[in-house]
């Protein structure tokens, strides 16, 4: 008998082998449902998980020509450091312009009040004026009806007479222009009191007025010099030197690598045991799974991602096939080799949420708090720190 030809095995042998075959079908069933009863109940996973991070787009706030370009694709920045520098010229004439405006707007509200003084006693002397020629009417009106008494009696000539009455006209006519020049003279008073009273230097409004239009040149040649609002990577750098740029038009994009999250696709029966703040183990395909990253559930979407599409399903028309649908997870990162191993932008993540117990089913509301200091409000205050040189500055020429 050759050894290709085995014996034929014996009924008892066979049941043996069937009995070892069951026997270890039945410890893997037990140590799978052991393992489901003591870990795998406890978790979901899913490796439709990406890595998310804010996407700082650089635009400037003006128009202008590019004459300078400071930082590349890949360069990590600072807060405030410049990125990218517009042609200052004409920000800079426009702010030398407002700064005239605002001197002349000063010292001619220094001369409307210095003139306030002069007019009022331009009134009063013409009101001294118009008193007296009022005494001077009444005298020629007695002299001139005296006359007339007397003209009958031969005592006062009819010559005498005619002269009482061209002076009581002539002063009569003396009398109408004082007092249109007194009317003239207390409006001109009350309108320039109108230009000044009641407001402080700082106050007029003509001194607001090119405060204000000071304060825009000033805002404008700053913002010639496009600077980084936080620190973090540049990424699709699309400017050039020479560039004519508008207003709004996307230079580039920052994204502080600092700030990553995940967001983690689940499917929607997934979901049943999910709460805000529940631990997150995750791994990135980039470093393999012998690099782990720690993180917890900080927000659940408010809807899938169908619902969300720019063509969202149309399920209510035509054949209808029904399709597992997916809702994202933010998983904010507590903890893990990042300074070693960063995570960047789009990079794929295998989330694995441990379920330890209910907690909150909606996001807590983020309490209020006072905004920071940005850079607008502190280049505003420089631009008032410039408006009030400028302002003292034409005082104080009065002065000297």
């Amino acid at each position: 008998m050759s050894d290709a030809q085995a014996p034929p095995l014996s009924g008892r042998a066979r049941r043996h082998a069937l009995w070892v075959l069951a026997l270890g079908l039945l410890l893997a069933a037990a140590g799978w449902a052991g393992y489901w009863w003591t870990t795998l109940r406890f978790v979901e996973r899913t490796d439709n998980a990406y890595v998310q991070a804010p996407l700082v787009q650089i635009t400037p706030l003006i128009d202008g020509t590019v004459v300078e370009v400071l930082v590349d694709d890949t360069d990590r920045v600072t807060a405030g450091q410049p990125l990218v520098r517009l042609d200052p010229t004409d920000a800079r004439l426009a702010l030398e312009r407002s700064q005239a405006a605002l001197a002349q707007a000063v010292r001619e509200v220094r001369v409307m009040r210095a003139q306030d003084g002069s007019l009022d006693a331009q009134s009063k002397l013409k009101r001294a004026e118009v008193e007296r020629q009022r005494a001077e009417l009444a005298r020629a009106e007695d002299d001139a009806a005296r006359r007339r008494a007397l003209v009958g009696s031969g005592a006062v000539s009819d010559e005498e007479v005619k002269h009482a009455e061209a002076t009581l006209a002539a002063v009569r006519s003396a009398l109408a222009a004082s007092l249109s020049a007194q009317a003239a003279a207390e409006q001109q008073a009350l309108g320039n009191l109108a230009l000044s009273d009641g407001t402080r230097l700082e106050g007029h409004p003509n001194v607001l007025r090119a405060g204000a239009a000071l304060r825009e040149a000033w805002l404008a040649l700053r913002r010639s010099e496009l600077r980084a609002p936080q620190a973090g990577q540049v990424a699709r750098r699309t400017v050039q030197v020479g560039q004519h740029v508008a207003a709004g038009a996307v230079l580039m994009s920052l994204i502080p690598l600092d700030q990553v999250w995940v967001e983690a696709n689940f499917k929607e029966a997934q979901l049943r045991r999910m709460r805000i703040g529940q631990p997150v183990t995750l791994h990135a395909d980039a470093y393999g799974s012998e690099v782990e990253y720690r993180g917890r559930i900080a927000g659940i979407g408010a809807g899938t991602g169908a619902a969300f599409a720019l063509l969202p399903a149309q399920n209510a028309t035509g054949n209808w096939i029904k399709v597992v649908q997916r809702v994202p997870v933010r998983i904010e990162l507590t903890d893990g080799p990042l300074a070693e191993h960063p995570l960047r932008v789009g990079l794929s993540m295998a989330a694995t949420v441990h379920l330890d117990g209910d907690k909150a089913t909606v996001a807590p509301a983020r309490p209020a708090s006072a905004p920071p200091g940005s850079a607008p409000a502190a280049e505003l205050a420089e631009a008032d720190q410039l408006v009030r040189r400028v302002i003292d500055a034409n005082l104080q020429a009065g002065r000297r």
